[in-house]
Parts: C-alpha cells; structure tokens; sequence
C-alpha cells in the first residue's frame, strides 16, 4: 500500500449522498516511509484497545479499510450500516457517522490515515456489538434479568469481516429471526403514524359500554378507526361494530375480551404511539439479548403475557396460561435461559429458606402447630416434634430447620413439575390454586412459573418418547410416589419479558410493563442515546 504526501490533492473523495464513503483513490507512491508511518500510526491507535491492538499486530499492521478495492466496499458499507442505525432503534449519536466521513474527507498524509483506519475499526466494532448482542448490559438495568448474552469475540468481528462480502456481512449481524423482523416493520410503521400525529385525540370516559352515544363514543371510535381496529364508520353509537373492535383490541392487549371499555381497556387504549414505538424499541433490544439458537423445540414464558409455550421448528405446539411472581420485589420472575431435564410427578415442596424464615417461622413461634400440612425436618431429614420445640428462641438467621410438604393433590407445586435445575430455583410446576387462572393479571407466586394445564403440558414433552404419553404420566402420578421422569432430549427454557411481540398471524401484541423492567430499559437506552423519530411515509 502507497500514499501520496500532503502536498498532493486529498487522498480520499467521497462520492455524494449515502455511499460517499465508497470513492477513495490512492495514488501510487513507493516511498517505504510512507508506509512505516501509516504502520505507527495504526499501532500507536490500537494500542488504546486490546482486540484492536491483537488484530493489527496479528495483520502486521496492514489496513482493511483505508486502501483501495476492497476497502472502498468496506468504507462503503459500513457507512451505509451506520447511517441506517435508527432501523435498528440504536443510538446513532454513538457512532458519529458524519464525523467520521469528515475525517475520511480531511485525511491527506499516512499518519491521518492510520489514525483513520483505526477509527474506523473501533466504530465498526461498537456498531457490531450494539446491533449484534445490544446496547445494554442487562444485569445493570435490573438485577432480575440474569440473562447470559451471547457476546461474540471482538477480535472475531474484524477477522471475518476481513474474509467476507462486507454487506452481506452487516446484513447477517441483527437477529435473523421472523421477531425481530416484524418488530422493525411494526417500528417504521409506528414512527410513519407519528410523523401523521399518531392516534389522535385520547378518550374522555373511564367506562364506556355498548349502546351509549355521546361525545367520548365518537373519540374511542376515531381512535378504534386510527388504530385499525375499526373500518372507517360515522356512527355515533357503541354499537355492534365498535364492541367487536373493542375485543380485537382487548385480544391484542391481553385484556379480558367483553367488548366494554372498562378502565383496564380505556387505560391501553389512551396509551400514546411514543409509548408502543418505546415498547418496540426495548423488545428489539431485548431480541439481541437472546441473540442465539433458541432450540429447535423449546419452552418460552413470556412474564407480562402470562402464557407458556412449546415451540417446535418455529411454530407453537402448545400453550397455556401461567401465573407468574408477585410485584413484590422479592418474589419477581427472573428472566434467564436453561435447559428443562425432567418432571418430577407426585412432587414433594421443599420450602425455600426465604419461605420458611419470613413466613412460617413467625407462625410458629405464635402456634408450634401451625402449617401443621408442612413436616419440619431436621439436617438428617428426619422429622422433628414440634411439641419439644420453642420455636421462639429462633431468628431467620440460626432457624436449624428446614420445612417439606409430602406429596398430595393439596401440594403447592400440585402433581406435577418441570425442572430445570438453576440456582434461582424456578421451575414450572402445577398449583391447586386453579381459580388465579381465571384472572386478567396473573402474579401471584413467589417466582415460580404455574401452568394452568400442567398434565397436557407433561403429554406434550413426553409424545417425543413414548407412544403413549398420557398413560405414561397417569400409571406413575396413580402410584401416590415421588417420581423423576427424565426428558430423553432435554429441552431448553427462555424465561422472557415482552411487552410488544409478534402473534402467529402477524399481529404486534402489547402487554403491560408488570414489574416496571421496559420502563427502566427505555431510560437507559434513551441515556445511551437512542432517539424516537417521525418517519414521512
């Protein structure tokens, strides 16, 4: 590679518009100190950082971006990737597009075109990583999202695009699946209904049911119409129409489907574009979080829909409704991947330490016999007399016992649970408390996940290795015994929070923020510089 001096017209011309990037020239010039200098340059920049450091030192030193051929179509995409950032709701402040094209403008000598080359790498880099894996490191917005990200190696970055057609390689560094798709469409087609003034006028009614007229009827029916809920309509009256709009919309915001526009309803349907185009936004985010092979058959739960899944090569196999952890703080579903190994059926409920110290023990103390359904056991297993007990010269932290609920259909994990040992200890498992699932909000547990048809959950895992699932499952749960079923092909589990996603027919849904985590989210992506914007259609 060959430079020409300061003296000389600029070494970089950019072309106009989107691809300016794409026309370098460089213009032969064996001076060997040209050369050198590019070299220090490029050293003395990378230094700064460790990966680009080992990938210039690994390359001796050599550009991929400030030459010619094939590093005019890097230039070129890269720029072409940075200034299309906003598709992917990232913060395009971060990458400082036109600063760096000003800089490829500007550079004459071999210095500034090492320092240029190494720039270049390190936004390359940034942007990679962003788009990639996401902006935000999860575990510092809330302490439940104990997520792993699926980091790539940095250096690795660099290495293959280096060997790669540099935009097909852009194109595969976003999650390639049919969400994340989706959410970008239903993003584009927000930001084009906010530069039009989104939904318009919001509804001035708490309640509004069907055959009531008035003013705020007009309101919910324009908003209905804006939203696409509703085919255009002059009527004035809540009628037939406007109530099966109204259940389409309380289906795709997980809202009990009357067809009244009670509180819960008016509420999401006065929630402005800014809002969903944030839920989008932080779902997008939260996509390159699990950025990874889900599975070809795996279980999601998706916290804020309260729902779980069985997927099988894309498609859902199975569902049901599930109740989830309490708002309380402490009893929060985290969010995490593992890998379900087997169901226990006719469970024993070994009571967390957390359970035992905060609730029972109290009631002990006042009443040695009380949650008399529970066995109090010592280190040994074995079973402790409450009446030579004083449970009162006990705190939570030197209580010596631990507490067990042999199996029985009144257990509180029910019949049956699914296991997938980690050290949150959350599973999924089955509940006598069958009325919660007839409720709209579902957080009534202390973390765990019940399922409202656990049996027809247990069929479905176990049709893969048997022929005969349910008499399987029914010959075992009739023994009254503690069983362990092993999953001949274990199968992995994503615990996901999800206020905006995609149903089976195309249709974005919307849940509410449960636990206030999309909330926090959207802040610390709009700190980190991601902006909301207007697109004219």
């Amino acid at each position: 590679m060959a430079f020409v001096t300061a003296t000389r017209q600029p070494l970089m011309t950019m072309l106009a518009g989107i691809l300016l990037a794409a026309a370098t020239y460089i213009v032969p010039a064996p001076a060997t100190a040209e050369v050198t200098a590019f070299k220090q340059a490029v050293a003395e920049a990378a230094a700064r950082d460790e990966d680009l450091a080992a990938f210039y030192q690994a390359n001796g030193y050599e550009g991929i971006w400030t030459g010619k051929g094939r590093d005019r179509n890097r230039r070129a995409a890269l720029i072409e990737a940075l200034r299309k950032a906003d598709h992917h709701g990232l913060p395009a402040e971060r990458y400082d597009v036109d600063g760096l094209h000003a800089r490829m403008k500007a550079a004459r000598t071999p210095r500034d075109l090492g320092l240029l080359e190494v720039e270049m790498a390190r936004v390359f880099l940034q942007y990679a990583r962003d788009v990639q894996t996401g902006v935000l490191i999860p575990g510092r917005i809330d302490k439940a999202i104990v997520r792993t990200v699926p980091y790539r190696d940095r250096t690795s970055y660099l290495v293959n695009f280096a060997k790669s057609s540099p935009k097909g390689f852009f194109r595969a560094l976003a999650p390639q699946t049919h969400e994340y798709t989706a959410l970008m469409k239903e993003k584009l087609r927000l930001e084009r209904l906010l530069a039009e003034g989104g939904w318009g006028k919001t509804v001035p009614a708490q309640t509004l049911k069907p055959g009531v007229s008035g003013s705020s009827v007009v309101a919910l029916r324009d908003r209905l119409v804006r939203m696409g809920y509703l085919k255009r309509t002059a009527a004035p009256t809540y009628d037939a129409n406007m109530t099966a709009a109204v259940q389409d919309f309380q289906r795709a915001h997980g809202l009990a489907q009357d067809g009244v526009a009670g509180p819960g309803t008016m509420t999401e349907i006065n929630i402005s574009v800014q809002e969903r185009l944030q839920s989008v936004i932080v779902a997008m985010e939260r996509e390159r979080w699990i950025n990874q092979e889900r599975g070809k058959r795996h279980i999601e739960v998706n916290l804020t829909d309260f729902s779980a899944k069985i997927i099988d090569n894309g498609k859902t196999t199975f569902e049901t409704r599930s109740v989830i952890g309490h708002r309380a703080h402490d009893r929060q579903s985290p969010e995490f991947s593992d890998v379900m190994e087997f169901m226990v059926i006719n469970p024993s409920w070994y009571v967390p330490r957390s359970i035992v110290t905060k609730e029972y023990l109290p009631e002990l103390q006042a009443n040695p016999y009380a949650v008399n359904h529970i066995e109090i056991t010592d280190r040994s297993g074995r079973r402790v007399d409450r009446s030579a007990v004083d449970f009162t010269q006990f705190t939570a932290r030197n209580f010596p016992f631990a507490m067990r609920q042999p199996p029985s259909r009144g257990n509180a994990l029910g019949l049956v649970k699914f296991m997938f040992p980690n050290k949150h200890n959350i599973y999924l498992h089955d509940t006598p408390a069958k009325n919660l699932f007839g409720r709209e909000v579902r957080a009534y547990s202390h973390g765990c996940i019940r399922l409202a048809d656990p049996f027809d959950f247990a069929y479905t895992l176990l049709a893969k290795q048997t022929n005969d699932p349910e008499g399987l499952f029914q010959r075992t749960l009739a023994t009254g015994k503690e069983t362990q079923v092993d999953l001949k092909e274990p199968v992995p589990v994503h615990i996901i929070y999800r206020t905006a996603f995609v149903d089976g027919k195309g249709r974005t849904q919307f849940r509410r923020d449960i636990y206030g985590r999309d909330a926090r989210i959207w802040e610390a992506l709009a700190k980190a510089g991601v902006a909301l914007r207007a697109v004219q259609g």
